[in-house]
């Protein structure tokens, strides 16, 4: 009973977040790019987070327990932090655009951008049912061991990767180019809390360092 209230907390505070921070800089409700696009994320998060509270509960509260506060190392807060501001940043500036017509983005692009968003959260799902352990904040659990196969055997982060997938795709489903330049200036802090991320694991995750020799690419394929 507690994590279904947890995570219908967690939906209507998203609903409000995505609210504020999108009908209100573009100054009016008739945004039907932010209807859609709130309407697809909160679908597929609900229906992932339903799933993963039936099937898998522990894996949920990993999810679930994110933010700079629920961060164990100093840099992870700093990093998660500007994270945060860096995803109301794209909504604020999408928002704006759409205000004063500053882009314009053809409706296929759009449909095109909320179907990157939506991939990007049916991979993270997969990733999770890969591995229950990747939650939502950086830490080793004790019974916690390297997975190196699936999504794992391609790139070492590949719940970045759908991360990375959902960045490139909130700004096209928001119908503004310019929060696409926005979401670009995200990826430096992506990899810096990759890298710290990684700095953890080979010390405290037993076979890691072995694991990087075996995968290469940490988040994109022959990329880097």
């Amino acid at each position: 009973m507690k994590l279904a209230l947890q995570t219908l907390a967690s939906g209507v505070f998203g609903l409000l977040f995505f609210g504020v921070a999108l009908f209100w800089p573009a100054g009016t409700f008739h945004y039907w790019q932010a209807w859609v696009f709130i309407a697809v994320f909160m679908a597929c998060a609900l229906v992932s987070s339903l799933f993963l509270a039936i099937k898998d509960p522990a894996a949920l509260r990993r999810r679930m327990r994110a933010g700079p506060t629920a961060e164990t190392r100093p840099m992870q807060r700093i990093i998660i932090s500007a994270t945060v501001l860096s995803v109301l940043a794209v909504l604020v500036v999408s928002a704006f655009d759409h205000r004063f017509g500053w882009s314009s983005v053809p409706t296929a692009v759009v449909i095109l951008g909320d179907v990157l968003v939506a991939a990007g959260l049916v991979f993270a799902q997969a990733v999770v049912f890969q591995n229950s352990f990747a939650g939502a904040s950086i830490r080793v659990e004790a019974e916690q061991h390297v997975v190196s196969t699936g999504l794992y055997g391609v790139v070492r982060h590949p719940m970045y990767t759908s991360t990375l997938v959902m960045m490139l795709g909130t700004p096209l489903a928001l119908g503004s180019y310019w929060a696409l330049l926005v979401a670009a200036l995200c990826l430096p802090v992506l990899g810096l809390r990759i890298g710290d991320e990684e700095k953890m694991l080979r010390t405290e995750l037993d076979g890691y360092d072995e694991y990087t020799q075996k995968v290469r690419y940490r988040l994109v394929p022959y990329l880097w």
